[in-house]
């Protein structure tokens, strides 16, 4: 959704369409992009690598090793889709998906100023911010309350309508990264 921005040029009254950038929102500073494929769509998030370095570097090691590749959608909320369980892999343990991770929590709390607006990208815990490991969420909308509690370590840059229609059980198809080599 873009923003408006309303302009008088020569009395006459204009509106101008205005990237979140312009609005206030931080824009994304160049960086490494993320890229998941689902049979819903592609899904592009631009990572904040110089906004939370450990738990960017913590997602770039695990996409590298192909963690997420054939992992499934575990939660999807009206607010939120989330993956990164590697047990989801496996239908016969739907019950437990969402209680893994990669065995490798990050091990410091990374908070930022970027807030929880619809497409920022995050990373779940269960309450302690340095037990984050391995489980991203998507916002669908604006969550407000989990600023200072979760790091925002990027934003989808585009395929939202893709997540918009994300389903508990969708798989991964395949997660790449670009760009790793930028700050």
């Amino acid at each position: 959704m873009m923003g408006r921005l309303f302009a008088t040029c020569l009395g006459v009254l204009v509106a101008i369409s205005l990237p979140q950038a312009q609005r206030g929102v931080p824009s994304a500073p160049a960086g490494p992009t993320m890229t998941i494929v689902t049979a819903k769509g592609t899904i592009e998030i631009r990572l904040f690598r110089s906004d939370a370095p450990k738990s960017v570097e913590q997602i770039l090691s695990l996409t590298a090793r192909n963690f997420y590749r054939g992992q499934r959608i575990h939660r999807v909320e009206r607010s939120l889709v989330q993956f990164g369980d590697p047990s989801s892999r496996d239908m016969s343990k739907r019950d437990w998906w969402g209680r893994s991770g990669s065995g490798n929590p990050i091990g410091v709390a990374e908070f930022n100023r970027r807030t929880h607006i619809r497409g920022a990208v995050g990373l779940a815990h269960a309450g302690n911010a340095r037990a984050a490991d391995s489980q991203i969420y998507i916002l669908k909308a604006a969550a407000p309350s989990l600023n200072g509690k979760h790091v925002v370590i990027g934003q989808v840059t585009r395929g939202m309508e893709a997540v918009d229609q994300l389903l508990v059980g969708d798989v991964l198809k395949n997660v790449t990264i670009t760009g790793a080599d930028q700050k």
